[in-house]
């Protein structure tokens, strides 16, 4: 079994164990990932797996959680039994305990640059170097910015913080993490860049996942309209016939055209300094904004495919070594008569005691649970702000 290190938040080793009954844990591309474990609660260091302290796969200093949950396991008939269910949260869970404030000379926090400039600005304005030392998560540091992604512009106000880093994510395809620094003691904030490893390119060996080549046990498939838009009309300040709207997507005619209002009044038309002095935007800078608001909310309404699989045991591609979480691939099911190209956005690495290691992958995106979907409406019931 996989070996499991327990350290407390001051980085101090405190057990390691081995010998539970179950391990899920779940990496995650653009989200926020999850362990749960089953422990027999006599086993040397279950006692150990208290809340808040920190679990890891021995040496792999990538995967870390915090322990947020324990249980005794319940039986069939409801009776209590010998092992304890521990979940645990990945360490980027710890933004969505940080909201991004405006400054008081402003409404928003604004920032332009490329993705990943963007999400360490967020991240080290609420978290590393805040403006009150009370929100300050400590020993977190950032990693130095190599400018990746395309380049955007983000506004946010009272946004939770980690829910800005899951849609920038989702937006620029660039992934992020919290892992471990032991000897210097720090938790270090990345950006993660997928390696591209399709069947069409020459830079990288490919990776081809296929029950017909021998590297899917199992493959699922939904490919869905039942929420789909294309074109938007995206609208900024200003009332009635003065108020300023744009739009995207405008070249698709007939039945072949799905609209989609955006309410974006709260897009600002001025800057304002430190001294709260204000001064017009140009009316690109606002037309870009307003048009990256616009394609985010299309991204929310695209066509969906939803595609997963188990990893043969046996296949020819090695996770870790030939591909891991964030890589492009190439999947195919001959049968189906699917081929496409899609990131591998979810690993999930099961060992359960007396069975051989099982990997299961989602491409893409998963599928919506309920939550997700009541989330994206509140998320897009923009409030009105008078500025």
């Amino acid at each position: 079994m996989l070996p499991l290190r327990i350290i407390d938040l001051n980085f101090k080793l405190i057990e390691e164990v081995s010998l539970y009954e179950s391990l899920q844990l779940t990496r995650k591309h653009h989200e926020i990932g999850e362990i749960e474990l089953k422990i027999n609660r006599y086993v040397k260091g279950a006692d150990q797996l208290r809340k808040d302290r920190i679990i890891f796969p021995h040496n792999q200093l990538h995967k870390v959680y915090q322990i947020k949950h324990r249980e005794i396991e319940l039986d069939e008939n409801g009776k209590e039994t010998e092992n304890w269910i521990i979940k645990a949260k990945s360490l980027k869970s710890w933004l969505s305990q940080r909201l991004i404030l405006p400054p008081s000379h402003t409404a928003y926090v604004n920032k332009q640059g490329k993705a990943e400039t963007v999400m360490k600005y967020f991240v080290d304005i609420c978290a590393v170097n805040p403006v009150d030392a009370k929100r300050k998560i400590l020993n977190l540091v950032i990693s130095p910015d190599l400018k990746r992604g395309d380049t955007i512009s983000r506004s946010a106000r009272f946004d939770v913080l980690s829910d800005e880093m899951i849609t920038i994510s989702q937006l620029s395809g660039l992934g992020w993490n919290i892992s471990v620094d032991i000897k210097n003691k720090q938790f270090v904030f990345d950006v993660v860049e997928g390696v591209n490893c399709v069947s069409t390119q020459r830079d990288n060996p490919p990776v081809i996942f296929s029950p017909e080549f021998d590297s899917l046990k199992s493959m699922g498939y939904t490919e869905s309209y039942l929420d789909y838009k294309n074109m938007a009309y995206i609208a900024g300040q200003g009332e009635g016939v003065d108020r300023r709207v744009i739009t995207i997507g405008d070249t698709a005619t007939g039945l072949d055209r799905y609209e989609l209002f955006v309410d974006a009044r709260d897009v600002g038309e001025t800057n304002t300094d430190d001294e709260g002095n204000e001064t017009p935007r140009s009316q690109q800078e606002i037309e870009t904004d307003l048009t990256d608001r616009g394609n985010e909310k299309l991204s929310e309404h695209s066509q969906e495919i939803y595609m997963e699989g188990q990893i043969l045991t046996k296949s020819p591609f090695i996770y870790e070594r030939d591909w891991d979480l964030g890589d492009i691939t190439t999947q195919q099911n001959k049968n189906w008569g699917i081929t496409m190209d899609a990131r591998i956005t979810e690993v999930k690495e099961i060992y359960e005691a007396g069975n051989p290691k099982r990997i299961e992958v989602v491409f893409d995106k998963d599928k919506p649970t309920f939550m997700n979907l009541i989330k994206r409406q509140f998320k897009n019931m923009n409030p009105v702000i008078k500025q």
